[in-house]
């Protein structure tokens, strides 16, 4: 009788907006077996000031983060660690500070990525996940952006990612906690940029 050598898992970390989401899972004959869940929640894209620089209070809260994070994926080769950083990292001012800090407490390595790679590989995860040939239109509503993505079956044919997301238009326009026509108008209005 031959042992079958158990299949490797792999890690996939989503440093965004509001939360931090870790997802570690295996192939087991050609399909996904999810093996853990994780979500941190961070609130980053609250802790931005006028001038686009992270607050150390946010700083913190990740750095807090990033330690739980190191321990459950300890004995993980890094080959099998993907980490991406989506909106409020790849605008931030201060994101050499934020990426030394983070070195210290976590040993993978970040990639901060484009709203066009974060909109790519949304697409990707739903296409695997929802499986079918039709056109479809993805939508993700994050802290700091939304990505909307045109694609059939696995292919993404159009793809956009706008800066204007949960965390930043309650921000910009709710603050107050008061739901009005005037401030309903103020969101609408609220410029949007791609990335």
């Amino acid at each position: 009788m031959h042992n079958t050598p158990e299949p490797a898992s792999f890690a996939a970390l989503d440093l965004g907006s509001n939360s931090f989401h870790l997802v570690i899972a295996r192939k087991v004959e050609g399909r996904l077996q999810i093996l853990h869940k994780e979500k941190h929640r961070v609130h980053l894209a609250a802790g931005l000031n006028e001038e686009f620089e992270l607050s150390e209070e946010a700083i913190e809260r990740a750095m807090l983060a990033f330690k739980q994070l190191a321990q459950t994926l300890q004995g993980f080769d890094p080959a099998n660690v993907e980490v991406v950083a989506t909106y409020t990292l790849r605008n931030i001012k201060n994101l050499k500070h934020f990426l030394q800090q983070a070195q210290v407490h976590f040993p993978f390595n970040i990639n901060v990525i484009s709203g066009q790679e974060e909109a790519r590989l949304i697409y990707q995860g739903v296409a695997n996940y929802v499986h079918g040939k039709d056109n479809r239109l993805v939508i993700d509503i994050g802290g700091g952006s939304t990505e909307l993505v045109i694609g059939q079956h696995f292919e993404a044919l159009q793809l956009t990612s706008r800066d204007i997301g949960c965390a930043n238009i309650t921000k910009a326009c709710f603050s107050s906690g008061k739901l009005s026509k005037g401030t309903f108008k103020k969101s609408r209005n609220s410029r949007t940029t791609s990335t």
